[in-house]
């Protein structure tokens, strides 16, 4: 297809097509035109049907509708295209908090033919300075609020030459520009298969690398997870936790309301007492967060059941059974899990209200395919465990990097997810491939270790590894935050101990068990099981 990007950086480092996963367009609504913006599906169609004053962002104090997010993306592009000489293929740093300037700024960048980096806020100089590194980025839009950290990175990367601020207080940031700028853009005639997004993995193995996302790939996601699972409709009220610089959050928060001409609620920090006034003032109808955040908030289910929520949406890591039934009583409401990955864009297994199991994430998604394989990639009967492998219209593109070979294998995306398919086809969650403990020549997946200390009153959180032992070449070590009022100490070990071994087959038990006063996680809230193993292995209760 003829792309439109001038500055063909992006084209020039996509893997080989040897090397990249095949992709399936089974669906008719998958099979897109050679030339498409996602910003004139997303956002321009609803103007131009009318739709104009449809609300379209919600925020403390802030309402704009869907015109109004038009009018500012539009001014934006012309101040990066005149301003700031950014040409079709740069890449664009985005950094702010889930604000509605933020998704302004994402839009302008499709509009102008730009390539959107987002960053988590959390990121710090030295992080931020390698994504501008392994993208070249050229232009950057940030909140006034992250200026300093911004401004030290610019000073270190001579090529970022274009930085602009806004939310800010001066009369020379964004908005000054903006004021100067027309209310109409002609959208970059962008070939599908144009790079809009350079998404960085959340890092949890401790290494970024940056996944490469179409134009089609965009609407390809809202066509098949939201369509068929989801389910929403243009009066619903969207509202979450995830940062909008994570894929989880941007189809959540921003892709998935536009698709369907709703209304997305942006909170700047968002925990659980945020989210839950968010819920109620705001009158928000499908929650995305993670299970964490179930958890604090099941405390408040009488008060979440007289407000219009009627969905929710669980991702980023495993959903353990005992917080799916803790939510459903709480709040009356069957959660919806699934799995997706930075990878693959969005969600690609997942189930419905009404075909919600237990311990299970659930089917392939309309659209994708997926399968159990060992280790040589063939695919293993019903019942065993092995790697996830998937298919769809989306896949992983790592910009120039050689993991490239380890995540696509014979056309399939290997997620780096142990699995197994049961007899219908449902498929359960075991661990990360690299986290399975093997002890004394037992298989245990962490989580279900976890699931099963998550059961006992006293923990608050819970995560589990494999840690090297002599004689049974790892054990199964638990980290606990225990909740208020409860001692960390070694008869609390083993009260653990002998809970789990009641609970579930009791090979699996924490055979050491070390008290934490948190966990360590990305910005997304997704665990980083590598920290803790780079903790001591000093634990009470060893045994």
């Amino acid at each position: 297809m003829p792309s439109a990007h001038i500055d063909t950086f992006a084209r020039d480092n996509l893997p080989p097509p040897e090397l990249q996963p095949e992709y399936v367009f089974d669906l008719p609504e998958l099979r897109f035109p050679a030339q498409l913006n996602c910003a004139t599906e997303l956002l321009d169609r609803h103007v131009a049907q009318g739709n104009g004053e449809r609300v379209c962002i919600r925020a403390p104090g802030l309402a704009w509708t869907y015109a109004d997010l038009a009018e500012k993306a539009n001014r934006i592009a012309h101040v990066l295209v005149r301003d700031m000489g950014l040409v079709p293929g740069n890449r664009v740093l985005l950094r702010a908090p889930n604000n509605p300037m933020l998704v302004a700024c994402w839009f302008a960048v499709m509009k102008a033919g730009g390539i959107a980096v987002a960053t988590m806020p959390l990121l710090r100089v030295k992080e931020l300075a390698s994504i501008v590194d392994i993208a070249e980025v050229t232009h950057a839009l940030c909140d006034a609020a992250l200026a300093d950290d911004m401004k030290r990175v610019a000073e270190q990367a001579p090529g970022l030459r274009h930085v602009r601020y806004f939310n800010g207080t001066d009369d020379d940031g964004l908005e000054a520009d903006m004021r100067q700028a027309p209310a109409q853009f002609d959208n970059v005639d962008t070939a599908a298969d144009d790079t809009c997004i350079l998404g960085f993995t959340s890092g949890t193995t401790g290494v970024p690398k940056a996944t490469m996302h179409f134009h089609r790939d965009v609407m390809a996601v809202c066509a098949c997870w939201p369509a068929h699972v989801l389910k929403p409709n243009a009066q619903d009220v969207f509202i979450g936790s995830p940062p909008l610089a994570f894929t989880f959050g941007l189809g959540g928060l921003v892709l998935f309301p536009m698709s369907v001409g709703a209304c997305t609620v942006l909170l700047e920090k968002a925990g659980p007492q945020q989210l839950l006034e968010g819920i109620r003032d705001f009158g928000a109808t499908i929650l995305f967060t993670a299970p964490t955040s179930y958890r604090a908030l099941a405390a408040h289910g009488q008060a979440l059941r007289g407000t219009p929520l009627r969905k929710c949406v669980s991702a980023g890591e495993a959903l353990p059974a005992s917080t799916r039934q803790l939510w459903k009583e709480a709040t009356g409401i069957e959660p919806i899990d699934g799995i997706g990955s930075t990878e693959m864009l969005h969600i690609f297994i997942s189930h419905d209200e009404a075909h919600a199991r237990p311990g299970a994430t659930g089917t392939p998604v309309p659209g994708y395919r997926a399968r159990v394989v060992d280790a040589q990639g063939v695919e293993v009967p019903p019942g065993t465990v092995g790697r996830l492998a998937v298919q769809g219209p989306t896949g992983c593109r790592y910009l120039a990097d050689a993991r490239q070979r380890e995540y696509v294998q014979a056309g399939w995306n290997l997620t780096g997810d142990a699995y197994l398919m049961d007899a219908d086809g449902y498929f359960h969650y075991q661990a990360r491939t690299d986290d399975m403990i093997v002890s004394a020549g037992y298989n245990i997946a962490a989580p279900d270790v976890e699931d099963a200390l998550m059961q006992h009153p006293a923990v608050a959180e819970c995560a589990v590894i494999g840690a090297p032992d002599e004689q049974r070449g790892q054990i199964v070590k638990a980290f606990v935050v225990l909740r208020p009022g409860h001692a960390a100490d070694g008869a609390m070990a083993e009260a653990l101990q002998r809970f789990v071994k009641a609970t579930v087959a009791p090979y699996k038990y924490p055979r050491a068990v070390r008290f934490v006063d948190s966990l360590p996680r990305t910005a997304t809230g997704k665990l980083q099981r590598f920290r803790l193993h780079e903790l001591d292995h000093v634990a009470l209760g060893r045994r």
